[in-house]
């Protein structure tokens, strides 16, 4: 091959083009193919063997100038060889270092949400009925106090971002805050009158609700086979209230206000996203910053409600309060409200909006069962089977929801 390059270029570009092309075989001498000192020996034999031959054009190029030239553009090319070979086999090393990081990510990320979530509605289920505590704004007011806490502190500490409050963006979010209190509340004495399955299959007509205020508000359709899941969802619903064999007229009244008023929290969120961002210095809102909004402005309203409601009263009087393990439940359910939001946006990053509302749907199905199971619920065959229809019709709604 160098034969030829040397018989046939001209001779103003040969030892270029020789050069050119033992700088690559500085490569292949690196896997140990031929050294790069006899490639250069090779070349110049050839050289000598052209010049006998009475090619004076070649003898006239490679002057001794143009040797040492040559010779310095490979060891160049050697060292540039190396360099490269070291490069690669770091860059291979990061990447068997981050590649199993990488893959592992969406799982852990997905596990810790899941774990935060079951474990914050089986510990709320617990304080309220477990220990029958009769005060579920109290316990709101001291989760949100938790959650509060934590996030400044994270923000002082600078480990998360966190938007500065100021006054026009507190009176934007205040009708935010207030539906936020209310879907809480309801949610809190809603799970301590009907058992865990029953409110998670009726959670489902939030759906249809946040579906209809779309339809209306913002003008969105949905396709069919969405609208077949809510109806699905409908059937379920109605079906496992007719079975369930611990029927509470109150506890339903609490989960259909509850319904309503997460609908329309997530409606109005989305009405006035606009306007809070604009109320902020940096124009934008992040969901480290809209924890901490809720948490904090619900404080004032929920020491105004349990001033109302007396439920003070209760809370320094029961007998509960007094026990060391109900506070360690009730603290760790103050924490575990904050794991979700986090875990939630880690989730979020790791994989897809369409993924994270596929597994939050197939999460409803061991919290389901985990109620059922810890709190020995009585259960009927009819009413199993509405349970499990309406799991399917949640995972069925989430699936059409990905396929618009």
């Amino acid at each position: 091959m160098n034969q030829l390059i040397v018989c046939e270029m001209s001779s103003e570009f040969k030892v270029d083009v020789i050069s050119h092309d033992f700088e690559e075989s500085g490569l292949s001498s690196l896997n140990g193919e031929v050294t790069l000192a006899e490639r250069v020996n090779e070349v110049f034999g050839v050289l000598n063997v052209n010049r006998k031959q009475g090619n004076g054009s070649i003898s006239n190029i490679v002057t001794n100038t143009e040797r040492r030239a040559f010779s310095d553009k490979v060891s160049r090319g050697k060292r540039a060889a190396v360099d490269d070979s070291i490069n690669l086999q770091i860059d291979g090393d990061e990447k068997r270092e981050h590649g199993p990081a990488k893959k592992s990510g969406p799982l852990l990320s997905g596990t810790a949400y899941c774990i935060s979530s079951c474990s914050m509605i089986l510990l709320n289920k617990v304080v309220l009925s477990g220990y029958n505590f009769n005060a579920g704004i109290s316990l709101m007011f001291y989760q949100n106090l938790i959650s509060s806490l934590v996030v400044v502190l994270l923000g002082l500490c600078r480990v998360v971002s966190v938007e500065k409050l100021n006054w026009k963006l507190i009176r934007v979010w205040i009708p935010v805050n207030v539906i936020f209190i209310g879907m809480l509340v309801s949610g809190m004495y809603s799970l301590k009158y009907i058992n865990i399955a029953m409110v998670t299959i009726l959670k489902n007509m939030t759906n249809i609700l946040t579906a209809i205020g779309e339809l209306y508000i913002f003008r969105k359709h949905q396709n069919q086979k969405v609208w077949t899941a809510m109806f699905l969802m409908i059937i379920s619903a109605v079906s496992g209230g007719i079975t369930d064999l611990s029927f509470d007229p109150v506890g339903y009244a609490w989960q259909i206000m509850n319904c309503i008023l997460t609908a329309s929290y997530s409606l109005t969120l989305r009405r006035v996203m606009d306007e809070a961002k604009k109320s902020t210095r940096s124009g934008s809102l992040n969901e480290v910053s809209m924890v901490l909004l809720n948490n904090l402005l619900s404080l004032p309203f929920a020491i105004f409600l349990i001033i109302l409601f007396g439920e003070w009263e209760y809370v320094i009087n029961a007998d509960v309060t007094k026990s060391p393990m109900f506070w360690v439940v009730a603290t760790a359910s103050g924490f575990l409200g904050l794991a979700i939001s986090f875990t939630s946006m880690w989730f979020l990053q790791q994989t897809s909006p369409t993924t994270y509302s596929l597994v939050g749907s197939l999460n409803k199905i061991p919290i389901s069962i985990a109620g059922l199971v810890l709190f020995k619920v009585p259960l009927s065959l009819p009413n199993c089977f509405s349970i499990l229809f309406g799991l399917f019709a949640g995972v069925f709604f989430a699936r059409a929801k990905m396929s618009k």
